[in-house]
């Protein structure tokens, strides 16, 4: 199998709410629109975001009414400080602050207005070395 994208696909209520949020805050691009429906991408191909408004028929009738949730969506980034300070910059309220998992996770939560949780990742060296 080859996969040659990969493209999340989120379910909200506020379409253009959440598309704004992207592209404001994570330099994403609309990229198609529609009633009901954005898709976005950035120019480094990291991650394609499509959003569909709940209701929307193109939606098999079991998920129709559903709201994504439970979901967050991860981007790695270089340097997490200065993530949250420039989010903070843009008035983007922080979620959950900066904390360092022991596995060697350093990340940052956010949400945009429709409750999509976005979590920015840093990689470091663990602080744990496995079972005694």
């Amino acid at each position: 199998m080859r996969i040659s994208s990969s493209t999340v696909s989120l379910t909200v209520d506020d379409v253009p709410a959440s598309s704004a949020f992207l592209a404001t805050h994570f330099g994403f691009t609309e990229r198609m629109a529609a009633d009901g429906f954005a898709s976005l991408s950035r120019d480094d191909d990291a991650v394609d975001v499509v959003f569909l408004r709940r209701g929307l028929e193109v939606l098999p009738a079991g998920l129709r009414d559903r709201h994504a949730d439970g979901v967050i969506v991860a981007f790695v980034v270089d340097d997490l400080e200065a993530e949250q300070e420039r989010l903070r910059g843009e008035g983007v309220a922080i979620t959950l602050p900066i904390r360092e998992e022991p596995w060697g996770e350093r990340l940052l939560l956010v949400t945009d207005p429709n409750g999509i949780v976005y979590e920015l990742v840093e990689w470091v060296q663990p602080t744990v070395t496995g079972a005694r």
